[in-house]
């Protein structure tokens, strides 16, 4: 078994999630904040990359969560890159890291997870998460190359992106799903369930084809979040 997961991000309207230096933009509309604000509480883990806590240093939970009720904060940092006053290490919900299993770095968290040799062993973490820890659904929120891996391992269940109504350009930009080459041959196909209007930008919802999922991750995941969802039109649309 393995968590339900959700990838939910923000990109430009030429696909880009930050400027080509990785300056935070703001892309989401003040209707997208309020949605993934939202979001975050129907979710027992939030999960970012390294990346995201150097350049954004961000605390993943919400104002008037503490450390009962704000989701466990999951970072993948391989290499122990992360540092010990990041605000995702603070008091406010517990943090599990994720490293490789030749990092010997600490941190004062509730658990360090090592797992994988060359590179995290997204699908072995997911199981322990859900086995050992009870989680039984993660929202991924970053950054590009992270998703990119969960992609690759055909781990994604649903994926949510705003687009919001602005060009930031740059042909280093970051996209929201970053990293070498394709993701899976011939691009991970998706069917749109899903989009509506929230201000100045849309958000399209996506699930996974399952015919192009890999044979060895189709494991059963665990409680999908109850979420209301609207038919396919572009609700909230002008007519």
């Amino acid at each position: 078994m393995r968590p339900f997961i959700h990838v939910n991000c923000a990109m430009s309207a030429d696909g880009k999630i930050a400027g080509a230096d990785r300056t935070q933009v703001r892309i989401s509309s003040d209707e997208d904040k309020t949605r993934v604000k939202a979001l975050r509480r129907k979710y027992d883990a939030i999960l970012v990359g390294v990346g995201t806590i150097i350049a954004d240093d961000p605390h993943l939970t919400f104002k008037d969560g503490d450390y009962d009720t704000n989701p466990i904060r999951i970072v993948l940092d391989p290499h122990g890159r992360t540092p010990d006053e990041a605000q995702v290490l603070d008091e406010r919900a517990p943090t599990v890291m994720v490293t490789l299993e030749g990092c010997d770095r600490e941190w004062d968290c509730e658990e360090t997870v090592r797992m994988g040799k060359d590179e995290i062993d997204l699908p072995a973490v997911m199981e322990y998460l859900a086995e050992e820890i009870g989680i039984e659904n993660v929202i991924v929120e970053g950054g590009g190359v992270t998703i990119s891996k969960f992609f690759k391992a055909g781990l994604v269940d649903r994926y949510t992106v705003f687009v919001g109504g602005l060009i930031i350009g740059g042909a280093d930009a970051p996209t929201p799903c970053d990293g070498d080459g394709w993701v899976v041959d011939g691009g991970a196909k998706l069917v749109l369930k899903d989009c509506e209007v929230l201000g100045n930008g849309a958000l399209l919802t996506f699930e996974p084809a399952r015919r192009f999922r890999p044979v060895t991750v189709q494991r059963p995941f665990m409680r999908e979040p109850s979420l209301f969802t609207l038919p396919l039109s572009c609700a909230g649309a002008h007519p």
